[in-house]
């Protein structure tokens, strides 16, 4: 469930960076936001447990990352 929710942010920050790419940083910032907020708190537990709590974390704050940056580069490229 949280794989399908965290597929669905990044596809709406895409669509929102290729269509307004400056109001975009801030919902994406606050995403990120959060996610970090879950890894900072999975990487509290102790030993290898605590970096597999938060690896999840990592990587969907990456994934926003990427497809908030392909919404703008996309929109950049275009010829008008």
């Amino acid at each position: 469930m949280i794989v399908v929710a965290i597929v669905g942010v990044c596809v709406v920050l895409a669509v929102l960076a290729f269509l307004v790419p400056r109001i975009s940083r801030h919902p994406e910032r606050g995403t990120q936001r959060s996610l970090g907020a879950g890894a900072r708190a999975g990487g509290k537990a102790p030993g290898p447990l605590g970096r597999w709590l938060s690896k999840p974390f990592h990587t969907s704050s990456r994934a926003v990352g990427r497809s908030g940056s392909a919404g703008r580069r996309t929109r950049g490229r275009l010829p008008f």
